[in-house]
């Protein structure tokens, strides 16, 4: 176990009728954050359950998310060419998915992988680690996800009358992730209070791709404030302080290990139509450890977001 800050939003700096945003290219929002000191249990013990029914931290359906030993063939190098990351490791990770999440008896119809960030500690990358505690759809935009990137029409009706969930599948590259670590919550010591819909702000493209994968510029400071240029294409949820939140990390996560976080589900149990005991989502954050040893590399890692329809 450790102890870090965590960052909340802020409930002091919403206002009533304001929708608050985020930007996706840098870390600035419209609203403040609250730093609270929260424990963090590791749990690498569960890396040894293989996707039993109804265990933490192997079953996604239980607390919202699961982790497992996967090794990967996609090297450090594949994963700076984003067309390889495309093609080689997405066959990868839908290979993954298949596998652990077949545990429950339900065939899966269909995965629609729409997107990934590759994350890096460092000064000069796009994409840092997110030091908010957060969960990156909410039901609203996982419902236009999947008419975003399903066609026909007649076809996303369909696969919305069926159980889908949006998943993130969250992997190390190079090195260990010892350097700001990723932080979950177990979803059962959440209350629906805690969150809170923000609009994300992507920039604007002209060149006629609604694909937003690898295309990141790290924007000017000078325009932190400014909202020319951008456009509302998908919706969070910040989360509020809430000291029934359990937290739990895997220490000194490598890349030969995975992790599955749940970001929707359509049978989530605080939903109309929801199954009962199923969890619906996952907040998660980055953190800072404060047992990373000096000199440990900056962490790099790749989330991979997967649309997944049952029968």
């Amino acid at each position: 176990m450790t102890s870090s800050t965590f960052r909340y939003l802020d409930p002091a700096s919403i206002t009533a009728g304001v929708a608050p945003w985020a930007k996706v290219d840098v870390d600035h929002t419209s609203y403040s954050r609250k730093t609270v000191t929260k424990d963090v249990t590791n749990f690498s013990d569960c890396l040894d359950i293989h996707s039993k029914v109804g265990s933490f931290g192997a079953d996604i359906d239980v607390a919202g998310f699961a982790v497992y030993r996967s090794p990967s063939a996609t090297t450090p190098e594949d994963f700076e060419d984003d067309k390889t990351v495309r093609t080689k490791y997405y066959a990868e990770v839908e290979a993954l998915l298949r596998e652990r999440l077949q545990h429950s008896g339900q065939k899966i119809k269909r995965i629609e992988i729409f997107d990934h960030t590759i994350r890096r500690h460092d000064p000069g990358a796009a994409r840092q680690p997110v030091q908010q505690v957060h969960v990156d759809q909410t039901p609203k935009a996982a419902e236009a996800r999947v008419r975003r990137h399903v066609t026909p029409k007649e076809e996303a009706d369909a696969l919305l009358q069926k159980r889908y969930q949006l998943i993130n599948v969250w992997r190390p590259i190079r090195h260990p992730a010892t350097d700001f670590p990723l932080a979950v919550i177990d979803y059962r010591t959440t209350a629906p209070e805690d969150f809170v819909a923000v609009s994300l702000l992507y920039p604007k493209r002209d060149d006629g791709d609604d694909d937003d994968r690898g295309k990141e510029v790290r924007p000017s400071h000078e325009t932190l404030d400014s909202l020319e240029g951008y456009e509302v294409k998908g919706e969070t949820y910040g989360v509020l302080p809430n000291e029934s939140h359990k937290l739990y990390y895997i220490k000194d996560m490598t890349p030969g290990e995975a992790m599955f976080i749940k970001c929707f589900d359509s049978w989530g149990d605080r939903l109309p139509g929801g199954k009962k005991g199923v969890a619906g989502l996952t907040p998660h954050t980055a953190f800072v450890d404060p047992q990373t040893p000096e000199g440990t590399p900056g962490r790099e890692s790749i989330e991979v977001r997967c649309l997944v329809f049952y029968e």
